[in-house]
């Protein structure tokens, strides 16, 4: 039988009652205090959950205050942190959904740090951007650290699953592209290291069962980026590693230059489905995926094993459950929450 969206998927302890996933995205909340997730957040979250979306992923969330691309993001760089997403995981779980939760760090794209920090001394492009200090060896290795304690606090809060953000020119991001790492030391002598020493660090911290996702950006666009034939081979290093999923993403580096990245649904989709192949691994499509039909598709053309919707949930936070109603699935099962029963 050919795999739809709104069939139940298990990967590892993983079991999510449908494969539509909230995509990772920053809510940048003027509220939001040092890092900690508040009422905003809770709302937000919670009613994605009762939409009926069967997998959130939290927005990126920073392992040191100067990692986050602006001030009013959220963290996790303290012990402090834990009861304000334990409540907030709670409360997701509480309406059906699982969660997931971005670990990450800015490096020089962290527009409010006064010295961003990078694999090498590259500005990024903007007005916003302040210029990098390189971390030296022992400062890099000290980030990796960084990186695991966070995710200690994640499991710590209940979550389902960690996503490491390695797209979007983030340091882990920056640390794997030629484009960024000008290194002499070990860490530019083999670009995937950064990211290989944080899989292997969180994965101590983490539940055997517990799934580990990274976000990768399959090619670049800023001329001299690179391809896709490079993530692959990058990937590849992460999954021996302990990756056991991948969201495939592109771009986030700087401006485009000669290519230019899609402006059309599903653009993404050809990625994501070449990784699944190529490395026999689990793999989230995204990219203007919105579409019910579309979203359909993917999973049953088996491009992808989850499908992630970014600002159509933003619109829409029952887009699930509005989905699974477009696509003929009964109203008893497409998790419409009692209290809105009769409106349907």
């Amino acid at each position: 039988m050919t795999e739809k969206l709104f069939s139940p998927y298990q990967f590892k302890g993983l079991e999510l009652n449908n494969r539509v996933v909230m995509a990772p995205m920053c809510q940048y909340s003027v509220t939001a205090k040092d890092g900690i997730p508040n009422d905003w957040h809770q709302v937000h979250y919670v009613s994605r959950a009762v939409g009926g979306t069967g997998l959130i992923v939290i927005e990126m969330t920073d392992v040191d205050p100067d990692g986050r691309i602006t001030d009013n993001d959220l963290g996790i760089w303290s012990d402090e942190h834990i009861p304000a997403f334990t409540k907030l995981v709670d409360g997701i779980h509480a309406y059906g959904s699982k969660v997931a939760i971005q670990i990450a760090h800015a490096g020089r794209k962290a527009e409010d740090a006064a010295q961003p920090v990078a694999p090498s001394v590259v500005t990024f492009p903007g007005e916003n951007f302040n210029t990098p200090h390189a971390l030296t060896t022992e400062e890099t290795q000290a980030m990796v650290q960084k990186f695991a304690d966070g995710v200690r606090r994640a499991v710590a809060a209940g979550v389902d699953a960690i996503e490491l953000h390695g797209a979007h020119g983030y340091l882990i991001h920056q640390f794997h592209s030629p484009l960024m790492n000008h290194r002499e030391d070990e860490y530019g002598q083999d670009l995937s290291r950064f990211g290989v020493e944080i899989i292997r660090a969180v994965k101590k911290e983490m539940p055997e069962d517990m799934p580990l996702i990274m976000r990768i950006s399959a090619v670049e666009y800023a001329d001299g980026g690179y391809d896709i034939d490079h993530t692959i081979e990058i990937s590849r290093a992460y999954q021996a590693a302990g990756v056991d999923m991948f969201h495939i993403s592109s771009g986030g580096e700087g401006p485009s230059g000669q290519r230019k990245p899609g402006n059309y649904p599903g653009y993404q989709v050809p990625f994501a489905r070449r990784f699944r192949e190529e490395l026999n691994v689990p793999v989230i499509a995204v990219g203007m995926l919105e579409d019910s039909a579309l979203a359909q598709a993917v999973i049953g053309n088996g491009d992808a094993d989850l499908v992630a919707v970014g600002r159509g949930m933003l619109r829409d936070p029952y887009w699930a459950t509005h989905a699974a109603l477009e696509l003929g699935v009964s109203k008893d099962k497409a998790a419409i929450a009692v209290p809105y029963s009769r409106g349907y």
